[in-house]
């Protein structure tokens, strides 16, 4: 190579070495100067977190929540509901503010369509995801408002707590940690938070007329409101055609009604104890109520 490029070359390099030298100790600098202090309390509080990001303490992140809990007097140190106990005592501990009572929450699924077989209105092409499958005449099943059974809330779960059983999702309350992400997922808003420690729980979500949802699930609801006239505690109620359970009544009343919503009920699934999955009865002789919705 001609030494007249070389030099030129070799000059190009040096110009471009003491610009970015330049610029370099120039930001430098500006970092030092204009460096904010970042509290060490908020730090060791990001690293006690759960870490899902799931935004379930009301917060953008666990970022977020560490700043909003180290610097807010009121903001409460139990509000990582992912960490439960254990992460609430940690940031308890770090912050100096006290720990307070927790309440769990598990989502549950208001259907009871795994229960039944042959509910396909027809063969579905297309995305397997619930969103789209619902913009089809709202979905392959023949209930529209039941689950469409594509999982995407399983899909949605940071924790891995739901497991989509013959196309239906069953919610493992030992891994859920009441984040929510799954209930703004669904598109049929089938999803909802009960307490940890709820008494009885909805599985039916049907707003159709009684005649059109005893014709295809004998576990649907015939808005009787059987079990809204026997509740003592007048915790359940009717909103919007759908049957709804006010837990901090019903937990409140406790347990001398003997569960009177689950025998008035004329159907044998709508309302039952908080499970896993929804349940079948047990091999006990079913009353003659219970069989008019069998």
């Amino acid at each position: 190579m001609d030494s007249h490029y070389m030099q030129l070359a070799l000059s190009g390099l040096v110009v471009l070495g003491c610009i970015g030298l330049f610029f370099g100790i120039g930001l430098g600098l500006a970092a030092h100067k204009f460096a904010v202090a970042v509290n060490p309390k908020v730090e060791a509080v990001k690293e006690v977190l759960a870490g899902g990001q799931c935004g379930a303490c009301g917060f953008a992140g666990c970022e977020a929540y560490a700043e909003a809990v180290v610097n807010d007097p009121s903001v409460s140190p139990s509000l990582c509901f992912p960490g439960k106990e254990p992460v609430a005592a940690a940031v308890a501990k770090i912050t100096g503010k006290e720990m307070g009572v927790i309440e769990g929450s598990v989502a549950v699924v208001e259907c009871a369509r795994c229960l039944r077989s042959h509910y396909e209105k027809y063969a579905y092409v297309g995305y397997g995801n619930c969103s789209a499958a619902d913009m089809a005449f709202s979905g392959p099943t023949d209930c529209v408002y039941g689950c469409v059974g594509f999982g995407e809330c399983a899909a949605a779960c940071p924790f891995g707590a739901i497991a989509m059983i013959h196309h239906f999702p069953v919610v493992d309350p030992a891994r859920c940690t009441g984040c929510g992400i799954c209930i703004s997922t669904c598109p049929k808003k089938l999803i909802v938070l009960a307490p940890a420690d709820a008494r009885v729980v909805v599985r039916c979500s049907s707003r159709g007329a009684a005649r059109e949802t005893h014709a295809i699930c004998s576990s649907g609801c015939l808005h009787c409101q059987s079990c809204i006239r026997a509740c003592p505690a007048g915790a359940i109620s009717l909103v919007d055609e759908r049957i709804q359970i006010d837990q901090k009544r019903c937990r409140e009343y406790g347990p001398s009604c003997h569960e009177a919503c689950l025998k008035a009920c004329f159907t044998a699934h709508v309302i039952q104890p908080l499970n896993p999955h929804p349940l079948l009865k047990d091999s006990h002789e079913i009353t003659a109520q219970e069989a008019l919705g069998l």
